[in-house]
């Protein structure tokens, strides 16, 4: 059993406790074990390892914490934790747990469910398909999904987000049934719509895959397959809300996803709404919640096996943990975490991973969000020679190749260079028009091109295009 000179149990008994990655840390050294050494015995890298010794990572999970327990030879008593475990997980519970710490969105808190180790409460998910079915069945009318968009109208930003709140409130008419077959198939054109940033037709096909969502709920109830692909509209809501910076809508539908997702035993779709969450979290300022976030879903155990769309996906978490870390100013950990993303990646065969999710996990896309990242710790030389190394044609759909530009220009507009900056922005305006006129952050950029120096027909041009007067 494990000892030292006075043993650690003995210490919480008198009330001397230390942070769980202490006991951990202190436990490997004393047995003369490496970060690797452990990590092979409970399933993760020797990065991972660190970061739960060191606290980067939150080490809460109680799953979690019995496997180092079990590993170190430790009882579990030492972590707070009973003997045995007091109950089976239940089917659904959420493979993703938000974790202590962690922010309350503004539509619910989550607690723990006295009974279960981790997890979403059963009754809160079934409580939310039940009011999803409410606001169906209050709404139905024959499905036309409502009026479409006029052909050649340019749907605003503010046109989308009115249409999708509407659908999630249940204020359009919505269908009494809707086939599981004809949403699948909707959902895959609108994540097309996504990848192409045709948010003119998404402004039309969103809302109505929504109020489809909840005419399903009303059939199918705690279904796991359906949970899974009510999940994947919310989610796909949840990224455009983000893109549009409209975070109280976005915190909205990132918990309805989460929530939902529980039920769907996906372990891929879990994964992807802790992402958003965490997204949402670095967006409120709130780094150390949206960090924890997106490293403890990366380090679950549902994460891993021989599919390598799991192993993308924990690539996808440590992107988004590594632009926390950049906010945050952390460059070193920013860095640290891109290498091991991009580590993940270049172990990985095949085509593209993931592209209805983060918009692809390849070497490619972590080295662009490195752009993003340097950029953000204020490192615009180092994001432009990221940029140097990826051909944009690579880069596995339109939205992200648009991305490219975009990053590439508010590097180059951070270091001065206007002209350059400019020549970014129009290029990823010919390549996809609707996202540089509907994203608020792009326009603040092209106010600030306004407002910094001299002009140009160019420049004047774009601001007018974007709505900028």
């Amino acid at each position: 059993m494990y000892s030292v000179r006075r043993p650690l149990h003995a210490s919480v008994a008198a009330g001397r406790v230390p942070g769980t990655g202490t006991i951990v840390r202190n436990a490997r050294t004393s047995q003369g074990l490496t970060l690797a050494e452990l990590g092979k015995r409970v399933g993760y890298s020797a990065a991972q390892v660190s970061r739960y010794e060191r606290g980067i990572a939150p080490l809460t999970d109680i799953a979690v914490l019995r496997r180092f327990a079990a590993a170190l030879t430790i009882p579990p008593q030492v972590f707070g934790l009973a003997p045995e475990p007091q109950a089976p997980q239940p089917r659904h519970a959420n493979p993703f747990p938000m974790t202590a710490g962690s922010p309350c969105t503004p539509c619910s808190t989550v607690t723990a469910n006295p009974g279960q180790e981790d997890g979403e409460d059963p009754v809160r998910r079934r409580q939310l398909l039940a009011s999803l079915a409410v606001t169906a069945a209050a709404a139905a009318a024959p499905f036309h999904g409502g009026p479409a968009a006029q052909s050649g109208e340019a749907a605003s930003e503010d046109l989308l987000i009115a249409r999708v709140r509407d659908a999630m409130l249940g204020l359009t008419p919505g269908p009494a049934a809707v086939p599981a077959g004809w949403l699948r198939t909707a959902l895959a054109g609108a994540l097309t719509d996504f990848q192409y940033c045709r948010y003119a037709r998404l402004a039309d096909g969103l809302p109505r895959l929504i109020s489809g969502g909840h005419a399903m709920a009303a059939q199918a109830g705690d279904d796991p397959e359906a949970s899974a692909l009510l999940a994947g509209i919310y989610t796909l809501a949840t990224r455009m809300l983000i893109k549009l910076d409209d975070q109280q809508l976005g915190w909205m539908a990132a918990d309805r996803a989460r929530v939902i997702a529980a039920g769907s035993g996906n372990p891929l779709i879990a994964a992807e709404t802790s992402r958003n969450l965490a997204v949402l979290a670095r967006k409120a300022g709130w780094h150390s919640q949206a960090m924890s976030i997106a490293l403890t879903a990366a380090a679950h155990p549902g994460l891993r096996g021989a599919d390598q769309r799991l192993a993308a996906e924990r690539g996808l978490l440590l992107q988004s943990a590594a632009y926390t870390a950049a906010w945050s100013g952390d460059k070193d950990g920013m860095r640290e975490m891109t290498a091991e993303a991009a580590a993940i990646a270049a172990r990985l065969t095949g085509p593209v991973l993931l592209r209805d999710h983060g918009g692809g996990f390849t070497s490619a896309t972590v080295q662009l969000h490195r752009i993003s990242a340097e950029y953000s710790v204020g490192e615009p030389g180092a994001a432009i020679a990221a940029a140097s190394q990826i051909p944009p044609g690579s880069l596995p759909t339109t939205e992200r190749r648009a991305r490219y530009w975009t990053d590439l220009a508010r590097a180059r507009g951070l270091w001065g260079r206007r002209d350059d900056c400019l020549r970014a922005l129009l290029t990823a305006e010919r390549l996809a028009p609707e996202e540089i006129h509907a994203r608020p952050a792009i326009r603040d950029l092209v106010s600030r091109l306004l407002l910094s120096g001299r002009t140009s027909p160019e420049l004047r041009g774009l601001a007018l295009r974007c709505g900028i007067k």
